[in-house]
């Protein structure tokens, strides 16, 4: 079975987010073996300096190599990353099984991104849009992609 994790930093507040989160990990549990990981995100002061900032993303950096499952192509988030249509997506998870890959990991980052040694590792960079989102709707978002995904692969008619 395919192995699905999602790396997240900072965790959800809002009930409506939990719930979204929960519906779509129950439906991604019929297609693959899914996690998610909630990381707590470096604390800041309100206006950070830019060595403030870089040294947030460095500590998440370490909490996220710790968590990165060995093995797993690896794809972070980003608003310089590559767009993708749903189906473009679908086909992109589809390479990763068929090149022998039984898991993928996704990073969603804090409100100030991720460190650029993260990016680095990763065998993906996504952007969902040229939009800002917040990253609570970003995660659900993702995992709603996710979903899609999957469905398109096995022919479902969600994707429709």
């Amino acid at each position: 079975m395919f192995h699905i994790t999602v790396l997240a930093m900072g965790k959800l507040k809002e009930k409506f987010y939990i719930q979204a989160v929960e519906e779509y990990s129950k439906r991604l549990s019929g297609f693959c073996s899914f996690r998610l990981l909630e990381l707590p995100e470096y604390r800041l002061p309100d206006a950070p300096s830019p060595a403030q900032i870089a040294e947030g993303l460095s500590q998440e950096a370490r909490l996220i190599r710790e968590k990165l499952p060995k093995g797993a192509w690896f794809c972070v988030l980003t608003p310089e990353g590559k767009k993708l249509s749903s189906e473009g997506f679908a086909a992109a998870l589809a390479e990763v099984k068929t090149n022998g890959r039984s898991a993928a990991c996704f990073l969603l980052g804090s409100s100030f991104g991720i460190a650029p040694e993260i990016k680095a590792l990763a065998d993906l960079r996504l952007s969902f849009s040229d939009m800002t989102f917040p990253h609570h709707l970003a995660r659900v978002m993702l995992l709603e992609q996710l979903y899609r995904a999957q469905s398109i692969q096995a022919g479902s008619r969600y994707h429709k």
